[in-house]
């Protein structure tokens, strides 16, 4: 999406939060798959595409927000996580991040949803 500001055109960028419905033994049986997760992290984060990951309390269910046009980094991020591809996770979905404060305000679309 385009937007004019000042006679110049510039992409409008979004916030993308990918969420996972993981299963009841998660927090043990991730053990075996967790570096890989996190390498998968760092190198999304390096290309800027993740902008924050990390864990709720309890660790179960840790959302990872992106920043890109689409949710498609998000949704990429997904497929070859570690966590979803060994069945850990039941279900995810990506939701659009409305930023009121923080941050550029996000495009149209929506949501994403994937399921195991």
């Amino acid at each position: 999406m385009d937007h004019s500001r000042s006679g110049r055109s510039e992409k409008v960028t979004g916030y993308y939060a990918l969420f996972c419905d993981v299963v009841d033994d998660f927090l043990h049986g991730r053990v075996l798959y967790r570096e890989d997760h996190l390498k998968l992290a760092r190198e999304a984060h390096a290309r800027a595409d993740l902008v924050l990951a990390g864990a709720l309390e309890p660790a179960n269910a840790p959302p990872l927000v992106f920043r890109e046009e689409k949710p498609g980094a998000a949704e990429s991020f997904a497929c070859r996580d570690p966590y979803v591809i060994n069945g850990f996770v039941r279900k995810g979905y990506v939701r659009l991040w409305t930023v009121a404060a923080g941050g550029e305000t996000a495009g149209p679309e929506s949501a994403a949803e994937f399921a195991t």
